[in-house]
């Protein structure tokens, strides 16, 4: 396996900026997800460990090895590593059995030696049924774990995932994702993994690095950054959450859009500040201390997507489903909030959470 040491990596094309000093170690048997919105600079992070991608400046090690950085660069084929893209790029005119064989064969390993190796991926990725099936006969989730199996045949140090599951509807992802955790968790291999799903992030990580612009705004595992977000970026990255402008005053948050209603606050920020609810962390309740209107709900089975009035602010509420059947559109609700977060107010919020495209 390997340790994966990412040292003061920068990278421009030109003027532009892609990568500011990216600084961090993955550790031996990690799953790292590189997670941000397009064009934070996550997949040209990933090429450069690919070495598909030169950096400007920095160096990056496997190991105790330098692979990158000065005069030294060793191209992909020598790295060890296995690369799953976007795109399943199984060869049509073959079988799985061959498709997942080619990494070997091109190798000219004895053919015993294949058909061991092969049928024992083929056994961990599900797919030792589909042997003599062509592409063409599978569906996408089988053909995206006929690449992962491709990738894994060859025994990698470091396995690269560049959104290999965003072309799959939204079942067939959420049982890859479990999937491939699994396989990792069996391998212990190393495994660095590029999304701009969050979902996909919080469920298959041991650690979550979130980058904006280039540069890494927080890294932790995904409980620490949804419940602890160093900033107004990351927590409207991560997750649901409303943001409301706020003023802190004798013990409490006084919130102007609510009509000047007010939330306990023993905290130690002062004066003007963000103040951040995630929407299932509120309740619709008989003693909440903020009162509004019940202005919509969407029935999602599971849960009761509310929306209440509170002055001239309108709060998000996930509710249980069956309170659907108990409320109704236009009725005075009192709400509590069980927990929700404070960053100061430094006229930065708008720029922070604006997304680029």
């Amino acid at each position: 396996m390997a340790t994966v040491s990412i040292r003061h990596i920068t990278k421009a094309f030109g003027d532009n900026v892609v990568l500011q000093d990216f600084n961090e170690t993955f550790g031996d048997g990690e799953f790292i997800t590189l997670l941000g919105p397009s064009g934070c600079g996550k997949t040209t992070m990933l090429r450069i460990i690919a070495g598909f991608e030169r950096p400007t400046t920095g160096e990056l090690y496997f190991d105790d090895t330098l692979v990158t950085g000065g005069k030294t660069f060793l191209p992909p084929e020598q790295r060890g590593i296995g690369m799953v893209f976007q795109s399943y790029a199984v060869w049509p005119h073959m079988n799985v059995f061959d498709n997942v064989a080619y990494p070997l064969t091109i190798q000219k390993i004895s053919k015993d030696k294949i058909r061991e190796r092969v049928n024992r991926v083929l056994e961990i990725t599900h797919l030792a049924k589909y042997t003599e099936r062509f592409p063409n006969q599978l569906s996408g989730g089988q053909q995206q774990r006929v690449a992962l199996a491709r990738a894994l045949v060859a025994e990698p140090k470091l396995l690269l995932l560049d959104e290999p599951l965003s072309n799959l509807d939204a079942k067939l992802r959420e049982s890859m994702r479990f999937e491939i955790k699994e396989i990792q968790k069996k391998l212990g291999i190393t495994v660095v993994y590029v999304t701009h799903d969050q979902t996909e992030a919080m469920a298959m990580s041991d650690r979550i690095f979130l980058i904006n612009r280039g540069v890494v705004q927080q890294s932790g595992s995904p409980e620490e950054i949804y419940n602890t977000p160093a900033n107004q970026f990351v927590a409207d990255f991560l997750g649901k959450v409303d943001f409301f402008k706020g003023e802190v005053k004798d013990g409490k948050i006084v919130i102007p859009a609510m009509g000047g209603q007010s939330l306990p606050y023993d905290g130690p920020r002062t004066g003007k500040v963000d103040v951040a609810v995630r929407p299932e962390n509120i309740s619709i309740a008989d003693d909440g201390p903020l009162t509004g209107t019940l202005e919509a709900q969407y029935y999602l089975g599971d849960t009761d997507d509310c929306r209440v009035r509170v002055g001239d602010a309108l709060v998000r509420v996930i509710a249980p489903g069956w309170d659907y059947r108990l409320l109704h559109t236009g009725q005075p609700v009192r709400l509590a909030i069980r927990e929700f977060m404070v960053f100061e107010d430094d006229g930065t919020l708008e720029k922070m959470l604006e997304i680029q495209t």
